[in-house]
């Protein structure tokens, strides 16, 4: 995918300082050594330095040596870093011996390089359930000025090139959030246009799906939609967003022109933000299955620092790319 090539290309120019925790985990360890080898990042493992230096030589993983290795056993930063770890946490009950014991945890570890400013963007999930991820970027990184919800997109690459832009589209929120308020989906609609401009690389035209078409049903699971769509224009008044929208509607210019005809996004959108997540997950797998559409992701979205969540089935390929999304991520946060 060209897309991703070109991520590739300007993660080289700008290498960023991307963090794995699970530095024991071959997928992970191998993509870091790819990732060191071709540039993408500068590189930092977590773990048991004897233990990923034996991995290494195991399979062959010369640049490894190239990373920048953190012990949570053995690294002597960490009474720093559990301190701060407690001042975060010292309101919500926090002792400093729970603090101490907790930054061993390599996702707290994680986070917490980030605070301090010695890592730009976090990559974990390989070896750990999403929630497990999400939690310490909730305490310690949290959310961007503005945005109250953190929630998963897609880059969804089909073969339908007159969808989107040439076939590329923003799927969100296909991860994270089971039921969002209208606040919420406002949020996400806000933070998946910021990935648009900064990873997928075009202007956002946003459409805020539901089973109906400008007042074509009356439920409040429309009214819903219509009051994200008001809220998300508030948010942000220069997005081009419009709502509430079928997927036909949204995506078809026949279609937009009757069940639409004054949107200015109908008939174009290249992001769709699902009302929930049971829509939002079965549609980028129907898509997915039925277009052998390539999906990307998830994006983590809203978080004030770039922290991605990995599929547990993900492949070393896969890690390899959201690092260089990840560097993405970062670059677009520093300019």
């Amino acid at each position: 995918m060209k897309l991703l090539d070109e991520l590739k290309e300007k993660a080289k120019q700008m290498p960023q300082r991307i963090v794995l925790p699970e530095g024991t985990e071959i997928r992970t360890l191998k993509a870091a050594d790819i990732a060191i080898e071709s540039g993408l990042a500068k590189i930092i493992l977590i773990g048991n330095i004897a233990e990923i230096q034996q991995l290494a030589t195991e399979n062959n993983l010369s640049n490894i040596s190239k990373a920048k290795i953190i012990d949570p056993e053995t690294c002597p930063q960490m009474p720093h870093y559990a301190n701060l770890l407690y001042e975060l946490r010292k309101s919500k009950g926090m002792t400093i011996e729970q603090a101490q014991k907790q930054a061993k945890d390599p996702l707290y570890l994680g986070c917490l390089l980030i605070k301090n400013g010695d890592a730009d963007g976090e990559l974990a999930g390989a070896q750990n359930f999403t929630g497990d991820v999400l939690r310490p970027a909730f305490q310690i990184v949290k959310t961007m000025p503005g945005i109250k919800v953190v929630s998963g997109a897609f880059l969804m690459f089909t073969p339908a090139r007159q969808l989107g832009e040439d076939g590329l589209l923003v799927f969100a929120d296909c991860a994270v959030n089971p039921n969002p308020t209208a606040e919420e989906l406002a949020g996400i609609a806000v933070s998946a246009a910021a990935t648009a401009r900064a990873i997928a690389g075009f202007e956002p035209r946003i459409a805020m799906l539901s089973f109906s078409s400008k007042g074509s049903a009356t439920h409040e699971l429309v009214d819903k939609v219509i009051e994200a769509t008001r809220l998300a224009k508030q948010m942000q008044p220069d997005l081009q967003i419009d709502g509430e929208l079928q997927v036909d509607a949204a995506l078809a210019p026949e279609v937009a022109a009757s069940k639409a005809p004054n949107s200015t996004v109908a008939g174009r959108a290249n992001v769709l933000i699902f009302p929930d997540l049971q829509s939002g997950n079965i549609g980028y797998k129907l898509v997915q299955r039925f277009c052998g559409a390539e999906a990307v992701g998830p994006i983590l979205q809203g978080i004030a620092a770039p922290i991605n969540d990995l599929s547990r089935g993900c492949t070393t390929e896969e890690i390899v790319s959201m690092i260089a999304l990840t560097a993405n991520q970062a670059i677009s946060l520093k300019k």
